[in-house]
């Protein structure tokens, strides 16, 4: 049995084993799909809205996980600490997914990804343990409030290409932080540092902290991190904050197992159509213009993040 098929016969088995304790859960929030639908339909439905939302979450330039929990918490009528457990994994497959390949590509660094991978774990973890203490109506409210900022976030920043550094600080310096890669598209090689290495840490921190708690991914706050903050090149930005998404999701990730908050019946069929629909808006990204797509996200972000707000703290 090939590797493919032993993964997928776990799924199928950790699939069929969660149907009794999401048929007994009757604590769930209160989405606008309201049905009497079987199981099976339910991870039907999620499998094809998902393999949607990858497409779009590719031509809009954002990660699956930030459109997954506001979404599909608005949406479908599961518990929020299950959407928030499978938008964890969601974000993490993706990143586990890309990692092999942009660390191949002398892109990723990890030089650059380990020292705020391991100061953004902390926080991913501590922010899971904190979500779980919270009422999950303060949760969803405060989600509400993070998404809308990360919509100001997105109409507001911008990106360089490559960032022009004179000098690089002494922490940096001290870790070894810089490298040399080569830019395919203007065929030449180009060297990089970067500045501000104590103030990322402590953004890392925080970047951390939100993803655990809200189980969004961070990549929509990675890549401005490291690109304006610590000016590190745009493409070594997007292929580091990858690894720094692995790292940080696995580290958040056991305390939401612990917890009982990864249920595969939900999270299974959405790592399953985000993993097909990436490949497929991959494949059309050239096709479409993407300016078009970031804005319709940008307000389905903004809708969906209004909702999630007043959802979570009017019903306090």
């Amino acid at each position: 049995m090939t590797t493919t098929r032993r993964i997928s016969a776990l799924l199928l088995l950790l699939l069929v084993l969660s149907v009794p304790l999401f048929a007994e859960s009757d604590d769930a929030s209160t989405g606008l799909i309201q049905a009497d639908l079987p199981w099976w339909a339910w991870a039907l439905l999620l499998f094809a809205f998902t393999l949607a939302l990858g497409v779009v979450a590719v031509l809009g330039g954002v990660g699956g996980g930030v459109l997954f929990v506001p979404i599909v918490s608005a949406l479908f009528p599961f518990h929020f600490d299950f959407v928030r457990g499978a938008g964890l994994m969601v974000a993490l497959a993706g990143a586990l997914s890309a990692s092999p390949r942009l660390l191949r590509s002398g892109l990723a660094s990890l030089r650059l990804g380990l020292p705020f991978a391991l100061v953004g774990s902390v926080g991913s973890v501590a922010g899971a343990m904190i979500g779980f203490a919270l009422p999950t109506e303060v949760v969803q409210g405060l989600l509400g409030v993070a998404i809308v900022g990360i919509v100001i976030l997105m109409l507001i920043s911008g990106q360089s290409e490559v960032p022009s550094i004179d000098h690089a600080d002494r922490l940096s310096s001290w870790l070894g932080i810089g490298g040399t890669y080569f830019d395919e598209s203007s065929g030449e090689q180009i060297d990089w540092k970067i500045h501000r290495a104590p103030l990322g840490l402590l953004t890392f921190v925080g970047i951390g902290f939100l993803a655990g708690m809200f189980g969004v991914g961070a990549g929509w706050a990675n890549v401005p991190a490291f690109n304006l903050l610590l000016g590190a090149p745009l493409k070594v930005a997007v292929a580091t904050s990858g690894i720094n998404l692995a790292l940080n999701g696995t580290a958040a990730a056991w305390v939401y197992i612990n917890r009982g908050a990864v249920l595969a019946l939900v999270a299974v069929p959405s790592i399953a159509g985000m993993m097909i629909g990436t490949r497929i808006g991959a494949q059309i990204l050239p096709r479409v213009k993407a300016k078009v797509v970031r804005w319709l996200v940008i307000v389905i972000l903004l809708v969906s993040g209004l909702r999630s707000l007043f959802a979570g703290f009017l019903s306090l």
